[in-house]
């Protein structure tokens, strides 16, 4: 896995154009034959290599800090990485965390320690998908980055908070990468088909709407890109016929080549929690076209169906509650809907308990008042309950006062007694407060005339005795 970028100064396109040299490139995936040789072929990541951009800032001097690269695949991290070493006088060392160990890693650092001490020459040690070391591995590279031995450039798809030790992210420099617009792609794509690294010497042709197809369904993914465009190519070139020598390939023709490709979606990764996010945001917000679009995208991805049910469930308590006492039902019907039909039949399901929980009213009260009550207990002064409401199987508790003072609602013409039922030290507490929309506006209307009656059995007395007086 190791290389050394400056064993070979020839990269891809300074091969000689001989046959056998064509033979040898077209053995290469085509990604890696239209790689950047240079800055200046990079498409996309303006922002980050601009004439203001952070990391473009950087690279005008010869000291080139730790960096930590993040953004999704086929972004370009590779090719920034060795194209960042370029503009520096250090050995480059490449590696890749999926088969590198510890052990190794830190014999090419005693020995960039060594040549650093004897030359005066750094190492950069580019270690790709960095995310895929334990704690314990990234805890090794730190004495050598802190010490200056190697600069190291991480690179990763996973969001460095939550994968990469903080000790590590403080002694670097993060720069986030996003992936690349439609229109950056489609700059890749024809660069391919131009150049002589691809496919210059092939006479085909894509049409604008082909182009913008590929550009599309690769998601941002110039190595998807890449790719699907070599799959093209191939099926053209089993297609083509002697007579055949120049084809203009319409987007109908390039898309029963490549057929369907499932949208990135990783059920393991940050993506999982961004896009289930955007479905709960979504349906909070009563964006009923967007909740349907997020949900497909879980689901089509390949997403446990049941999981998208438990959120569903959640949602219904959380932002719905009692504006509408039927969105949980609806929910748990989804649910067991999934369970009975199973998959892709109980996507329907799912959409119908979707759009019924987007455009619910919507409310909070229920999940604020239970956080006030779970704030309460957590408070560590709990009081008893209060002897009227305790329960009284046995003569022994009956002495002792369990139950005496009970005031059963059924017998009384309103349905409620006049007792309290919370601990003295808590009898002005107010946990759930209904809002005012949908099913809750009736909650708040009955509550209130349960305050009103207590307020006239035990506050309209003294008032009418001191009328009397």
């Amino acid at each position: 896995m190791k290389n050394d970028l400056f064993e070979n100064t020839d990269g891809p396109g300074q091969e000689d154009r001989s046959d056998s040299s064509s033979l040898r490139t077209t053995s290469i995936p085509l990604a890696d034959r239209m790689r950047p040789q240079a800055l200046e072929e990079v498409v996309g990541q303006d922002d980050l290599l601009g004439p203001s951009g952070p990391l473009g800032l950087l690279l005008k001097g010869d000291s080139l800090p730790s960096l930590l690269l993040w953004g999704p695949p086929g972004c370009g991290k590779t090719t920034l990485a060795r194209l960042v070493a370029q503009h520096t006088h250090a050995r480059f060392l490449e590696y890749s965390a999926v088969s590198v160990g510890s052990k190794e890693l830190k014999a090419v650092m005693a020995d960039a320690a060594k040549l650093k001490q004897a030359t005066g020459q750094g190492t950069i040690l580019f270690l790709d998908e960095i995310h895929r070391f334990n704690k314990a591995q990234q805890d090794t590279l730190l004495p050598w980055v802190e010490r200056g031995d190697v600069t190291l450039i991480g690179a990763t798809t996973e969001n460095p908070s939550f994968e990469v030790n903080s000790a590590l992210i403080s002694r670097t420099r993060l720069f986030v990468l996003q992936p690349l617009a439609p229109d950056h792609v489609t700059v890749l794509l024809r660069r391919a088909l131009e150049d002589p690294r691809g496919f210059e010497n092939l006479d085909l042709n894509l049409t604008e709407d082909a182009l913008t197809m590929l550009s599309d369904i690769c998601e941002g993914d110039a190595r998807a890109a890449l790719g699907l465009l070599e799959t093209v190519v191939s099926a053209f070139r089993v297609q083509a016929t002697d007579e055949q020598t120049s084809t203009t390939l319409s987007a109908e023709e390039v898309g029963a080549i490549i057929q369907s490709r499932a949208a990135r979606y990783d059920k393991g990764g940050e993506e999982h929690f961004n896009i289930i996010s955007a479905l709960h945001k979504s349906m909070r917000n009563s964006d009923v076209q967007a909740s349907l679009y997020w949900l497909g995208r879980m689901l089509e991805g390949g997403e446990d169906p049941l999981y998208v049910a438990r959120r569903l469930v959640r949602f219904a308590s959380e932002d719905i509650g009692l504006a509408d006492p039927l969105a949980l039902p609806q929910t748990l019907a989804a649910r067991d809907a999934i369970h009975f039909i199973g998959m892709p039949e109980g996507a329907l399901a799912l959409s119908q308990a979707v759009v019924y929980l987007a455009l619910s009213p919507k409310s909070n009260s229920l999940y604020k008042g239970y956080k006030l009550v779970q704030k309460e207990v957590a408070r560590g002064y709990n009081p008893g309950v209060p002897l009227h409401i305790r329960n009284a199987p046995t003569k022994l508790m009956k002495g002792l006062g369990y139950g005496k003072g009970y005031a059963y609602a059924h017998d009384s013409n309103e349905g409620i007694s006049e007792m309290t039922c919370l601990p003295d030290s808590l009898q002005d507490r107010i946990f759930y407060k209904p809002g005012r929309r949908g099913f809750e506006s009736e909650l708040d209307r009955r509550m209130q005339q349960i305050k009103q009656w207590h307020q006239k059995r035990h506050g309209s007395k003294p008032e009418d005795e001191g009328e009397k007086k």
